[in-house]
């Protein structure tokens, strides 16, 4: 496996990567040409030598990939959408006012919903049974929002593009010829280091986390709840690199299955077109000596144009 471990997701009609110090999201338009932007990367670890430790640079991660979802989702719709009338695409305020909904949804759906419930529905049990019963609504309201979304037709979309990503990653891991399309599709659409693994994973942790709370007020659950989110998205974040990292340990490889199970809902199988703009997505992160000339591949394998959109100004994240 590759030192940096390179990693993206999935957005409309595309897929970002991101590598050490770039990021880039290859999107395809309604021509069939594929539209790259290329966008240079300040990690804040590197100006606060603290955030590169253990947890809290998995909290980093996690506002990092919250602040490049809001780019790339604003980028990927509009050149989605680059037909369509002028008023409909849409605005940077739009995209973030979009995911602030998104936010607070899922606040609703996994904080307020099973604190509620077990709040006003198992008060006569002592508290270390009721963060028990938490933690499982929690699960089943969190594998019946997956399992909702899933069977969406524009969502099944994007879980191709999610399949397209996993799929070259695995092959570039693997030291795999890159510039036939055929050998990248051999690959798995499921991966340990799924954004999907991770969420899972997060949501597993909130039971072990919650039950050595006490006794406390419904506004105390609730705000406890979201106050402790960060640290244990950012122990969550140490297992899942870890896991990746110990792929030959039985225990590790029982330990992450279920992360593996859930992608078998967040991806589908790709087809070569979506796998082509994920391999140039990942093509324009990796060092000069590993980038592939896919202009000289044209013809069966890469038959799209490419469309380069001016750099935006480095992204302090």
């Amino acid at each position: 496996m590759k030192n940096f471990q390179y990693g993206g997701q999935a957005v409309i009609e595309g897929v970002m990567m991101r590598g050490p110090r770039e990021m880039a999201v290859a999107v395809r338009n309604p021509r069939g040409e594929i539209v790259v932007e290329r966008q240079t990367l300040i990690p804040i670890g590197e100006r606060f030598s603290l955030l590169k430790r253990p947890i809290f640079r998995g909290v980093v991660a996690l506002f990092e990939a919250l602040v490049l979802g809001i780019k790339t989702l604003t980028f990927s719709a509009n050149v989605a959408l680059e037909d369509e009338e002028e008023d409909e695409k849409l605005s940077p305020l739009e995209s973030v006012l979009t995911i602030a909904a998104a936010v607070g949804r899922a606040v609703l759906l996994f904080v307020v919903i099973p604190v509620a419930a077990v709040h006003y529905g198992a008060r006569y049990f002592s508290p270390f049974v009721q963060n028990i019963l938490e933690g499982f609504i929690r699960i089943v309201v969190f594998l019946g929002y997956v399992l909702g979304i899933s069977v969406m037709k524009d969502i099944q979309r994007v879980f191709q593009y999610h399949g397209a990503e996993h799929k070259v990653i695995h092959a570039y891991e693997a030291g795999e010829d890159l510039s036939r399309i055929e050998n990248i599709q051999k690959y798995s659409t499921l991966h340990p280091r799924c954004g999907t693994a991770f969420l899972l994973m997060v949501v597993l942790l909130t039971i072990f986390f919650f039950t050595f709370l006490g006794e406390q007020t419904l506004f105390w659950r609730i705000t406890s709840r979201i106050i402790l989110l960060p640290l244990i998205a950012g122990v969550a974040y140490e297992i899942i690199k870890f896991s990746s990292r110990h792929m030959d340990n039985k225990a590790v490889c029982l330990m992450i299955l279920p992360g593996l199970w859930l992608q078998k809902l967040t991806t589908r199988e790709p087809d070569d077109h979506q796998v082509e703009v994920a391999l140039r997505a990942l093509n324009e992160v990796l060092p000069p000596e590993e980038k592939i000339d896919l202009k000289e591949n044209s013809g069966e394998n890469f038959d799209s144009s490419l469309v380069y959109m001016e750099a935006s100004q480095p992204v302090g994240n």
